[in-house]
């Protein structure tokens, strides 16, 4: 009977410790997101905002900087989601046990 609270405790604890890393990575995505939103809009609003001489090249800047940093972002949350998915067989070798007995 102990043994049986053990495995469903630690069965539970391994659900939320997953399910606490899928919306870690969920917000780390949405933060790169964020991040090159505001590279975009600060090459958008670059030349309204500036009379600075050949201001094109600072907006390019921006503009390839916002999607390299939405390149990375996209790449990162689909390796940790790799990663994660990956780990969650784990979990299956405790409810396995928790079956038998």
């Amino acid at each position: 009977m102990i043994d049986k609270q053990i495995n469903k405790d630690l069965i539970l604890r391994e659900r939320l410790a997953l399910q606490r890393t899928i919306l870690a990575n969920q917000s780390t995505f949405l933060a790169f997101l964020r991040t090159s939103m505001y590279f975009f809009i600060a090459g958008l609003s670059l030349e309204s905002l500036l009379k600075i001489e050949n201001s094109f090249i600072i907006e390019w800047f921006l503009f390839i900087s916002s999607f390299v940093i939405f390149c990375v972002g996209v790449f990162n949350y689909f390796k940790h989601k790799k990663m994660i998915l990956d780990n969650e067989k784990h979990i299956g070798d405790y409810k396995m046990q928790y079956d038998e007995q």
